[in-house]
């Protein structure tokens, strides 16, 4: 083989291999949170803004916090659940990995000392 031949041959497959690199990836779908930002936006809906920075309620969100934490089987995705805790009254809100975690956080948080409702709007992560 010439030495034309040979740079022919390997200019040819370097641009080949580079077009297959190039090659773009397929787009990832978009998120769509509309459902959620609109669930949000409602003023009834109790979000960790509402947490009331009074002495006592402080206190009690810590110890709810604390509770979920402690439970190292829980995935961090439950462990960073938001929590508003204001007399006796918890509202847990974030995804959690699946639904027995949901129902399990839920209970971690009804056994706290304190608690006299829980309300578990937890979402199941996809």
């Amino acid at each position: 083989m010439t030495r034309t031949s040979s740079y022919t041959l390997a200019c040819a497959l370097l641009c080949a291999s580079s077009a297959f690199a190039q090659t773009p990836s397929p787009t990832p779908a978009a998120a769509d949170n509309t459902g959620v930002n609109k669930r949000d936006q409602n003023h009834a809906t109790t979000t960790p803004i509402d947490q009331p920075n009074n002495k006592a309620d402080t206190a009690f969100a810590a110890s709810v916090r604390s509770a979920i934490v402690k439970d190292k089987t829980l995935s961090t995705k439950a462990h960073n659940v938001k929590l508003v805790a204001s007399a006796g009254v918890v509202t847990l809100r974030g995804p959690v990995a699946s639904a027995d975690e949901k129902a399990k956080v839920g209970k971690i948080v009804a056994s706290v000392a304190g608690v006299t409702q829980v309300d578990n709007q937890l979402d199941v992560a996809q």
